[in-house]
């Protein structure tokens, strides 16, 4: 079984675990030289913002509902990153590091340990999630299935679905048939939006 571990929100949880205040307010990060948004809290997803707007194009709509603007900190991003994956090197046989935030984890043989004594690779995605929380500040999600397109399915419906509490594991067939049910072809992970036309 392979994880994906992805951090939410990156730039802009990295900002919030040095300036608390703005937890639960929305926030955005900009790119280089300040020209387009790159990172956004889930409050100023549901303003309407989206990733890549140009600043100077949504500028009256984040001063009119107040929303923090930070100019990105690669600095910063680069050293919270490092800390978020040495805490999930820590508790998993391998992790390949696929961007700034995410990373695969090698669960393969876990399961058959973990079960008697931690309650499966669920409950050890919990427990890897809440370390990283208390130890970075950063709050993650994590998907796990056979493969790592499957992994990162997961990942992003346990993003979406505040339920899963961050966690989805696509452990059976039927499970994973009704996880590729909830989104396009073209949104697969490394099919793109001309290859998923042709697959429709």
């Amino acid at each position: 079984m392979f994880g994906l571990l992805d951090c939410n929100n990156f730039y802009v949880s990295c900002e919030r675990v040095f300036q608390p205040r703005y937890e639960g307010r929305p926030v955005v990060v900009l790119s280089n030289n300040d020209g387009n948004l790159i990172s956004r809290s889930a409050e100023a997803k549901a303003l309407g913002l989206k990733m890549g707007d140009p600043y100077f194009q949504v500028k009256e709509v984040l001063e009119r509902h107040q929303v923090a603007v930070f100019s990105s900190n690669y600095e910063l991003y680069g050293s919270m990153s490092a800390k978020v994956m040495y805490c999930v090197a820590q508790r998993v046989p391998a992790v390949e590091i696929y961007s700034i935030d995410e990373a695969f984890l090698d669960l393969h043989g876990m399961e058959t340990y973990l079960t008697p004594y931690l309650g499966g690779l669920d409950a050890y995605a919990r427990k890897i999630r809440a370390d990283v929380a208390r130890r970075t500040g950063i709050p993650t999600c994590v998907g796990i299935a056979p493969t790592k397109t499957l992994a990162k399915l997961a990942n992003r419906l346990a993003k979406k679905d505040a339920g899963l509490g961050g966690v989805l594991y696509l452990e059976s067939a039927q499970r994973r048939a009704w996880a590729l049910r909830q989104v396009a072809v073209g949104d697969v992970w490394g099919v793109g939006r001309q290859y998923g036309v042709a697959l429709e």
